[in-house]
């Protein structure tokens, strides 16, 4: 797999998926517990995996984080700072700071590279690194423990350079949506007088109804496994529900029938499609989970129903999937 960053070529060597930020890891004004946070960041155990991914024991690696992805990232959390979840320490302040920080990284030029070092002081199978440079305290600063995450994509360039491109996720336990967000959807389904209104949106929010009945007669079949039993299909949105005006949430052309795995890769921006049929896969999976379900990249489906779906799917490409 190939990606361009910066007007240069990079070749995918390999991802590790998802380091967890702790609460012991971020700056104080983010934290739930005590303490002043620790700066080392704890990326994995002692195994070949890890070892072959950071490289030898005491490794120092030339890492980079992208403007866009940060200013992503808090949008993405943006509702976490006004209406948190978590019991912060410092929940009246964290409107502010996220003012704060936007405005910090406006600033900052597109690619911010530093230099992580392996922490070899600290004995067990636990691997930690450190670095004094900004971006890795811009890190510190933007994460908000537990729901946010880093994934790692090991980068080869057109010279033979090995970089690190670092990005920051937002998880809310276990959704990509906030559970403010949710609450707010449901009030508006819940304000529609029009009974038969309410239950076809409410229907077609979760896969369902007419709906899915459309689009099953559109695509009667995952166009990737070719399974048929409607049983095993998920209607699964193109252009997500939440950003969606009121026609095309219930627009059979703003879907897909998949199966559970890939309506899972699709609905998270793992994986897309270009208008000619083909796959596109995000760098922010590993070659070996992609290996295991069976996907590959720039591979064409030639029964994928595109016709009808270019403006869905261009939205696709340029805000969900994760590249």
């Amino acid at each position: 797999m190939k990606i361009n960053l910066f007007n240069e070529k990079f070749t995918v060597i390999d991802t590790k998926e998802k380091i967890t930020i702790a609460d012991s890891f971020v700056v104080r004004q983010n934290k739930i517990g005590t303490g002043n946070g620790e700066a080392k960041l704890y990326v994995g155990n002692e195994n070949n995996a890890t070892r072959d991914f950071f490289g030898n024991h005491g490794f120092t690696i030339k890492c980079f984080l992208m403007k866009k992805d940060l200013l992503n990232y808090l949008n993405e959390t943006k509702v976490e700072y006004l209406k948190p979840e978590q019991a912060y320490i410092n929940s009246k302040i964290l409107p502010s700071l996220w003012n704060k920080r936007k405005n910090k990284i406006d600033t900052l030029l597109e690619k911010i590279e530093f230099e992580i070092i392996e922490q070899i002081q600290i004995s067990g199978s636990r691997i930690y690194v450190k670095s004094s440079d900004l971006a890795y305290e811009i890190i510190r600063e933007l994460s908000l423990p537990n729901i946010t995450f880093i994934s790692v994509v090991k980068l080869r360039g057109q010279h033979g350079n090995i970089e690190y491109y670092f990005r920051l996720f937002a998880d809310f336990f276990g959704d990509e949506t906030h559970p403010y967000i949710l609450q707010q959807e449901e009030k508006a389904l819940e304000a529609i007088e029009n009974i038969e209104e309410k239950k076809l949106k409410i229907k077609a929010r979760v896969g369902q109804g007419k709906y899915r009945e459309e689009l099953l007669n559109q695509c009667p079949f995952c166009p990737i496994t070719m399974v048929s039993d409607d049983r095993l299909l998920v209607a699964s949105h193109i252009k997500p529900w939440a950003k969606s005006t009121e026609t095309e949430k219930t627009d059979p052309f703003n879907g897909f029938m998949l199966t559970p795995t890939f309506d899972y890769l699709f609905d998270k921006g793992f994986m897309s499609f270009t208008d000619d049929k083909k796959t596109i896969l995000s760098p922010f999976l590993s070659k070996m989970t992609y290996s295991k379900i069976g996907i590959s990249d720039n591979k064409t489906f030639s029964l994928l129903p595109i016709k009808g779906r270019e403006k869905y799917l261009e939205y696709h490409r340029n805000n969900i999937l994760k590249k």
